[in-house]
This record gives structure tokens, C-alpha cells and sequence, in this order.
């Protein structure tokens, strides 16, 4: 065969490979929960998106999908604990197989001149090292290459191509593509929480990273819309339903608490400056309410440390002054930058952007406060003409909740 005819490409990829981090650090009964946990997050996500496959198994360290549909690999890289994934195919474990099986692979995608590499590495016992079937590899590989006129150069420091070997017990595996997976823990090991979700850019990416821990969400976002406009609703939600499609085959709610009756009340006592650090304190303590309702175990935020007025040290300190609250804020350290390449990453940042062309909060006054002092949203409230309390209960035993299923 001349140099100009192109090879058959092997057979399909018939499984893939996902690989887990931090999973396997747990002490041998967490690690087969978290395992199965897994594995079920894996079914469901390829449920979702109606990927075909005939069995998802686990073996030490692993978990293989049997399925020959191009997507498998492309869905289970999206689920949370999933750090890498890889189409392969697949053969028996015998030097001679594998090696024929990396020669077919090889001359199907190094061209003429190309420099290529083989990695291997080994689970179980053998007879040969990792070392052993990697040369064996190259070498079919390379004798295969010249058979069809081509002229290969091996590199194993900067390759133009790599082909990767996976020796396990009975079975091996041969692959030449690794897709990133978010990494973290499955959904569902580390409980619930609730969320302060907005329409806005922050928020979305704080659950997300939170989600990628773990943590089951509950969305809870406040509808202003006598001072913010339908817009930051049907954002809110639209993020919401977005990031349930994170996590699918799972009841999923969001709490649509109307808010309105507090912000009326609450802006005829408190000072213009203080605003900002009331509407935020209340809703923490609703936040803190739909918290015990849930049995959650969290709230999560998407402050960002002096961002904007109600998120500087000195606010967020006030703010929840004397409320005994777990709150998460994954976003702190970050820069607005670093969060929107999040954003952009999840698919919520289009979303967020979107504008009807008015101000996002009319509430907001020209010169919020900055840097309140310790007891300021305190002292606000004691200035208030109704009982805080049965506003938090009678506000969550109003709000709207929203239930769906993904």
C-alpha cells in the first residue's frame, strides 16, 4: 500500500474510560458510596440526553460505560466527580492483542512524518511491565506505519500524537483522547443547601461551584418586581432550571419569594444608606427559614469581597450580626473576571446578561453604605413598626415554589 492511500479506521470505540479524583482518598466504605453515587449520577445525565448504552460498571478506580454512541463520552464529562473521561477500544489483556490493536489504531491516525508516542500503565498482575508494553506498542506501531510507505519518528517528550495504553486484569484499553470533567465530588454526597439565586452573573457560578462539591441546590430568589422588573424573575429562573440540568433525574424546587410588603415597610424606617443592608439581611433570615423547612444544611451566596456596597467587610459583618446562619460564600476571593469566565464555561453568563435597558434594582440609593458599623442592621431593625419574625414566616409560607423535574 502506497504512502497515499489512507487506512481503515479501527472499530468503533465500544466503552469509556471516567476516572475520579478525590474519590479515591475515602476510606473504603465512603469510597463505594460515593462510587455508586457515581454511577448513578452517570446514568442519569446520558438518560437525560438519551444516550444509548448497554452497561455502566465499576472496577477499581473506574467506572466503564459499554456503549459505542460518540456522545457517551462528550454527557458523562459533565458530571460532577467525573475528573476525565476517554472513548477507547477495547481488547483482551495479551501483549499480541494489544499491540495489534495500537498498530491498527496508529496507522488510522499518525500521517506520514508525524512523531508519536505510547504511554501504558498497568492495574493487577502481569507478566510484563508497563515499560514492556509500551516498547511492544511503539514498535508494532511503527512497523505498521512503514508497511503503508509512511515515515514515523517516536518522541516521547513533545509528540505530535500519543497513544494510550490501560492494562487491567482481563481486559485492556487503547485511546487517544482524554476529555476534562469538572472534577469535585458526585451530587448528593455532601447534602443540601439553599442558594440566594439572581438573575445576576455571581450567583449562578457560586451554586455551580457548589454543586460541583457535592451539594444538592435549593434556589431561592427574591421577586422585587415593583423595583426591579419582570426581567430579573424569569433570569433568576432561567439560571435555576440551567443549573438543574447539571444534576438531571432529580425532583428539583425554587422558592419565588415575593418581597415586595417587606421592602415597602422596611424603606419607611431605615435610612437611604442603609437599604442595601436590610433588603440583604432579610434575606438571610428567609434564606435561614427555607433552610430548616428543607432540612438543607447551608446557604450559599455569590459575594464577591467588595464587589458591590452590601459585600465590602464591614456590610457583610452587619448584615448578619446576631443571626446564628452557615453561610458559604465559594465566590470571596474571586475577581469579576474570573467569575464570568465560570459563567461563560456553565452557560448561565447569557443569560445573566440579558437586559429590558433599565436598572436591575430601583431600591438602590445613590450613596449606600459602605462601611457599616457592626450594630447598624440592628439598630434598623429595631426602628421597624412590625414584627420581623412573623414577616420571615409569613413571607415563606407565601412564596411560590416552584417544582420540576429533570
Amino acid at each position: 500500500m502506497s504512502s497515499q492511500q489512507t487506512e481503515e479506521p479501527p472499530a468503533k470505540k465500544t466503552i469509556v474510560i471516567v476516572r475520579y479524583g478525590e474519590l479515591s482518598l475515602k476510606s473504603k466504605g465512603v469510597r463505594d458510596r460515593y462510587e455508586q453515587i457515581l454511577k448513578n449520577n452517570i446514568r442519569q445525565m446520558l438518560d437525560y440526553h438519551g444516550v444509548s448504552y448497554s452497561q455502566i460498571r465499576r472496577d477499581f478506580g473506574r467506572i466503564f460505560i459499554h456503549s459505542s454512541d460518540p456522545a457517551a463520552a462528550e454527557k458523562a464529562a459533565l458530571v460532577f466527580g467525573v475528573v476525565s473521561v476517554s472513548p477507547a477500544h477495547t481488547c483482551r489483556t495479551e501483549p499480541d492483542a494489544i499491540a495489534a490493536l495500537c498498530a491498527e489504531l496508529g496507522a488510522g491516525m499518525i500521517t506520514d512524518g508525524e512523531k508519536f508516542a505510547v504511554r501504558a500503565r498497568r492495574s493487577g498482575n502481569h507478566s510484563f511491565t508497563s515499560n514492556e508494553i509500551a516498547r511492544r506498542c511503539g514498535d508494532a506501531i511503527w512497523n505498521k506505519l512503514t508497511e503503508t510507505g509512511k515515515s514515523p519518528a517516536v518522541d516521547l517528550t513533545a509528540p505530535d500524537k500519543e497513544i494510550f495504553v490501560e492494562v487491567r486484569q482481563t481486559d485492556s484499553y487503547v485511546y487517544s483522547e482524554t476529555i476534562k470533567g469538572p472534577g469535585g465530588f458526585p451530587t448528593g454526597t455532601q447534602g443540601k443547601m439553599v442558594v440566594l439565586l439572581s438573575g445576576g452573573i455571581d450567583s449562578p457560578v457560586a451554586a455551580w461551584l457548589m454543586m460541583k462539591r457535592g451539594v444538592e441546590i435549593i434556589p431561592v430568589f427574591f421577586d422585587n418586581e415593583q423595583y426591579a422588573g419582570p426581567i430579573v424573575a424569569e433570569k433568576a429562573i432561567e439560571n435555576a432550571k440551567l443549573l438543574f440540568s447539571w444534576t438531571p433525574g432529580r425532583k428539583q424546587k425554587i422558592y419565588r419569594i415575593k418581597n415586595s410588603e417587606y421592602m415597602e415597610k422596611m424603606m419607611q424606617t431605615t435610612g437611604s444608606k442603609n437599604i442595601c443592608l436590610m433588603c440583604k439581611r432579610f434575606m438571610f433570615r428567609i434564606a435561614g427559614a427555607v433552610m430548616e423547612k428543607e432540612h438543607a444544611s447551608g446557604i450559599i451566596t455569590g459575594s464577591s469581597l467588595g464587589q458591590v456596597a452590601s459585600q465590602t467587610a464591614e456590610n457583610m459583618l452587619s448584615e448578619t450580626y446576631g443571626l446564628s446562619l452557615p453561610l458559604y460564600h465559594p465566590l470571596l476571593a474571586f475577581d469579576k473576571q474570573e467569575i464570568i469566565d465560570i459563567a461563560q464555561k456553565i452557560g448561565t453568563f447569557r443569560i445573566s446578561i440579558r437586559s429590558d435597558g433599565g436598572k436591575e434594582c430601583l431600591a438602590v440609593p445613590e450613596k449606600p453604605e459602605v462601611k457599616a458599623a457592626l450594630t447598624a442592621a440592628v439598630s434598623e431593625e429595631k426602628k421597624m413598626t412590625f414584627n420581623i419574625d412573623e414577616m420571615v414566616q409569613k413571607t415563606v409560607e407565601n412564596a411560590e415554589i416552584i417544582e420540576m423535574k429533570t
